[in-house]
C-alpha cells in the first residue's frame, strides 16, 4: 500500500515593507519562507527577474533540492552496499531557457565528487549514482532532465 508523507511551509512577502507592488520594477521580490520548528529561509527574484543578487532565489533552491536529495539517496545505497563514503561534494548547474518572458528549467546536471574509503569498490561506487538517479524523488517529480557526471577518487593514504 503507498505512503503519502506531507509538507508544508509559510510563505510572506515581506517586501511589502518597502510599499506594494504598484509596478513590475519597482516592488521587492523579497520574502520568507518558514517550516515549523526549523530556520526561515529569505528568498528574492533571480536578478534578472529584478531580485537581489545578495538572497537566495527559487531557482538556486532547485538545484540544492536536487543535489541534496541524489546525494542522500546515494549515500543511503552506498552504506546499505558497503561503499565507504568519507567526502562528497557537488557543483550542480542548470540551464532555464526563457521564451516570451516565461521561463523554464530545460536541464540540470549534478557533478558530484565523492571520495571512497581506500580499497573501495570504485565500480559499484560509480554504479549507485545511476541508482540513487532513480530513486531521488525530487529529480523524478520535474519535467526536465538531471544527469548526474560523478566523479568518484579513492581516499589517499
Amino acid at each position: 500500500m503507498p505512503q503519502t508523507h506531507t509538507y508544508s511551509a509559510h510563505l510572506s512577502w515581506t517586501g511589502a515593507a518597502k510599499g506594494p507592488a504598484k509596478s513590475y520594477a519597482s516592488f521587492s521580490r523579497e520574502h520568507v519562507v518558514a517550516f515549523e520548528g526549523k530556520p526561515t529561509l529569505t528568498v528574492s527574484a533571480d536578478p534578472h527577474y529584478k531580485g537581489d543578487p545578495a538572497i537566495l532565489n527559487p531557482e538556486e533552491l532547485q538545484l540544492a533540492a536536487l543535489a541534496s536529495c541524489h546525494m542522500l539517496t546515494y549515500l543511503s545505497w552506498t552504506a546499505r552496499k558497503g561503499v565507504v563514503v568519507t567526502a562528497y561534494e557537488d557543483q550542480p548547474d542548470g540551464k532555464l531557457n526563457v521564451e516570451g518572458g516565461v521561463g523554464q528549467f530545460a536541464e540540470v546536471t549534478l557533478h558530484p565528487r565523492v571520495t571512497v574509503a581506500k580499497g573501495s569498490d570504485l565500480a559499484l561506487a560509480q554504479k549507485l549514482h545511476d541508482d540513487a538517479h532513480r530513486d531521488c524523488f525530487i529529480a523524478r517529480s520535474v519535467n526536465f532532465p538531471v544527469h548526474h557526471a560523478p566523479e568518484i577518487v579513492e581516499e589517499s593514504a
